[in-house]
């Protein structure tokens, strides 16, 4: 169950017209705070974040799956015989309302507990971020950065620029 503080921070974000990704950030965001306290562990930086975004998806935010590979698709409709689309929507149909049962749930949580806390480390996210990076395209990394500027303001942008500033003079 998500924080009170979690669930408010994102209805604010909600309110202000983000978008579902920087909602679910603060769902992902008190999931690496729990890996760092301890609370449980995780195998990896990407499972925490997986963590935190089914968190955020049960808690009604709208959140995009993960779209497949059209290579992963044409094999799907292949073996199915049916487009991508009807068979998500059954898949969706068979999990949606489906409560995992007590013992499941007790179980995943004590393998949870079992694993480390090393997976929420700054090493960790940064090497997960430097990989999610480099999978996309120049264009795409360059786009994102360009609306990051826009989106700063002024007061943000006047920081990012002492900071660089400061990181020029430093090296």
């Amino acid at each position: 169950m998500p924080e009170k503080k979690t669930r408010k921070a994102a209805a604010k974000d909600k309110r202000q017209g983000k978008a579902p990704s920087t909602q679910a950030g603060e769902y992902v965001h008190e999931e690496i705070e729990h890996v760092r306290k301890g609370k449980h562990g995780a195998r990896s930086a990407q499972q925490a974040i997986a963590i935190g975004l089914s968190k955020a998806r049960r808690a009604g935010v709208k959140v995009p799956r993960k779209k497949s590979s059209k290579k992963t698709a044409s094999r799907k409709r292949a073996s199915t015989g049916k487009s991508t689309a009807s068979s998500e929507r059954a898949t969706a149909k068979r999990s949606s309302g489906r409560r995992s049962t007590a013992k499941r749930a007790s179980a995943s949580s004590r393998a949870l507990r079992r694993e480390g806390t090393g997976a929420a480390s700054k090493r960790s996210l940064s090497a997960h971020a430097k990989r999610a990076a480099s999978k996309r395209s120049a264009s795409l990394r360059s786009a994102a950065a360009k609306k990051a500027a826009r989106t700063k303001g002024s007061r943000g942008r006047s920081a990012a620029a002492k900071k660089a500033a400061r990181t020029r003079k430093a090296s």
